[in-house]
């Protein structure tokens, strides 16, 4: 399961333990890593410590919470508002916070403000990650490697060592040629349309690498490497002999 960091930033001890409880039991994915009374000592953590969530109480003495979010260096967090005054709530929109909730916090709505801010955080990786993808494609197509996006990052597999590409469930299994595989959350079709030329579609969730093809078998697949096996089915079967004619 995948986890979210969060920070929460109240003058209250109280309000700040109670918050972090309720976090905890609505949303076990989102881990709180700081909580601060003082909202100086906030901003200071805030500025040199990446986090996905950060949630700010308004009145605050010596920096209230829009003070606090105006002196964040580089803003990257998702923001919602915890306080016990509504009359905040127009500034707040303001400052593009993805949530407002008032005191007591209730558990409905700080999951669905929880939700928000993690759909927002995974929109906006999948749009940054995916403009990446595109523009690397367009600089580097010319060193034929396949910008594969994973969970840590993307990596650059030389085209050569794929030996096999697998899809499943809207993701993509690439196997190579050294015997370890990538899983990327692209789907096959996707990269159907940056493989070189030896790259054949077998099997509507499978594409092989001809260089890599060892045998075939009467039964319905292909054989790559030492003895591994990819199924080929009928539409595909006579397009892929004819490679080899």
């Amino acid at each position: 399961m995948k986890t979210y960091k969060a920070i929460l930033v109240d003058d209250e001890h109280s309000a700040l333990q109670n918050l972090k409880k309720k976090i905890e039991k609505v949303c076990p994915n989102v881990y709180v890593i700081a909580t601060f009374q003082d909202p100086k000592m906030a901003l200071d953590y805030i500025n040199s410590h990446a986090t996905d969530i950060l949630f700010l109480d308004i009145q605050m003495p010596g920096l209230n919470g829009f003070e606090l979010l105006n002196s964040i260096n580089e803003l990257k967090s998702q923001v919602i508002f915890s306080t016990a005054y509504g009359e905040y709530a127009l500034e707040a929109i303001k400052k593009n916070a993805v949530d407002y909730i008032l005191k007591p916090v209730d558990n409905t709505e700080l999951k669905e403000a929880l939700e928000k801010a993690i759909f927002n955080i995974e929109k906006e990786n999948a749009d940054q990650n995916s403009n990446l993808v595109e523009l690397l494609n367009k600089i580097i197509d010319r060193d034929h490697k396949l910008k594969v996006p994973t969970q840590k990052g993307i990596s650059f597999i030389p085209q050569e060592e794929i030996i096999h590409l697998e899809g499943y469930e809207g993701y993509t299994k690439i196997h190579l040629a050294d015997g370890k595989t990538l899983t990327s959350s692209y789907s096959l079709g996707r990269f159907n349309d940056y493989l070189d030329d030896y790259f054949f579609k077998c099997h509507k969730s499978h594409i092989v690498n001809i260089k890599a093809v060892r045998a075939f078998e009467n039964e319905g697949y292909v054989v790559i490497g030492d003895e591994y096996r990819v199924p080929i089915t009928k539409t595909y079967k006579q397009a892929f002999l004819e490679l080899f004619s």
